[in-house]
């Protein structure tokens, strides 16, 4: 029972090249509804501009629901500069330190993309001796275009304007040895598993106990993704996203993390003990593990009041929110551990 890693990671590649911060995300939810057809899996897009995705199981008095988010972090334009220089305010909880140094794409309102760098005001050292302690926030920081451009009016005349989208190069890199490195694992990563294990399904056509949802989500990094949309029968409903890892962290780049605690309170501990269970029957490697700075579609479901049982689980991933790095084998024990869980029995009340 397997699920194909290679296929995992050229779309968790391709996902990641899309540029997709919170708030601007009609490409990359265009490009998962392309793949769901060539699939053949029936989906249906929300209001809010998500995707639910439906497999019919052989109870659908009771249902699933699975979801990862491919929204990323991002920023906008905060304010043009009188030197042509952009400022910026961020999409999503990371910081300035980041970001810096990265290489940017500036999407105007009339659909042209202007590259450019994020640095600090007073980036060379050969020109000002405090660069190294100057504090790096929104005030401090800017992007400077790849454009001539020396004045507000020559960037007006570019295009852009205030709260124009500004999107990270993911740089994405896969290594002999396994490791994946980008920008955005959170969550594309995730995303790109549920499509795996829905190419899976698809080819062997064995029904599932249970009529399952697909729920990509969009909205995530900004609070309320997953929490709205939820059809009435469901009764389980598991996030898929990034295992944080840490100092502390029992967490690596090679496990299924399965969460027992986020800054939210505890997931459901009957849930997180059957995840176990099925981690320890099919010889996975996974940890449990507490995030202190994390918060779910899950964890943002309850809070919208539905009556469901939450759980998280997700790939292990180095230096969440900055440039992260994750393996091969994390993405398959993820792949295993939701194919498992997808087959066995719901919880009961």
């Amino acid at each position: 029972m397997s699920v194909s890693v290679p296929y995992i990671i050229d779309t968790f590649c391709q996902l990641a090249n899309i540029p997709s911060p919170s708030g601007h995300t009609a490409n990359v939810m265009n490009w998962v509804g392309q793949e769901l057809d060539k699939l053949g899996v029936k989906y249906k897009r929300t209001n809010k501009g998500a995707i639910l995705a439906t497999l019919p199981g052989r109870d659908s008095k009771k249902a699933r629901l699975l979801t990862a988010h491919v929204d990323t972090l991002g920023a906008m334009v905060k304010e043009i500069k009188a030197n042509g220089r952009l400022k910026i305010t961020l999409i999503g909880g990371f910081t300035y330190n980041a970001i810096e140094g990265e290489h940017c794409l500036v999407e105007t309102s009339g659909g042209r993309t202007i590259t450019g760098t994020i640095l600090p005001t007073k980036a060379s050292v050969h020109v000002y001796r405090e660069s190294g302690k100057l504090e790096r926030n929104e005030a401090n920081m800017e992007v400077r275009l790849d454009e001539k451009v020396s004045s507000k009016q020559d960037v007006l005349d570019l295009g852009i304007r205030v709260g124009d989208f500004v999107s990270f190069d993911p740089r994405v890199t896969v290594t002999e040895s396994g490791f994946i490195k980008s920008r955005h694992i959170d969550d594309k990563a995730s995303v790109a598993i549920l499509l795996g294990v829905l190419k899976h399904l698809q080819e062997t056509k064995e029904a599932l106990p249970y009529t399952t949802y697909f729920f990509i989500s969009n909205n995530e990094e900004i609070g309320y993704g997953g929490n709205s949309s939820i059809p009435a029968e469901v009764v389980e409903y598991v996030a898929v996203d990034m295992g944080a890892i840490g100092e502390g962290q029992t967490t690596d780049e090679y496990c299924v993390s399965i969460c027992a605690k986020d800054s939210s309170g505890p997931y459901h501990y009957g849930l997180r003990q059957h995840m176990t269970e099925l981690a320890e029957q099919n010889k996975l490697y996974y940890q449990v593990d507490i995030y202190p700075y994390y918060g779910s579609d899950a964890s943002a479901a309850l809070r919208s009041g539905y009556d469901i049982v939450h759980g998280l689980i997700g790939p292990g991933v180095d230096a969440s929110h900055s440039h992260e790095r994750t393996h091969r084998d994390a993405l398959d024990n993820t792949a295993r551990l939701v194919l498992a869980y997808l087959y066995s029995d719901v919880m009961q009340a």
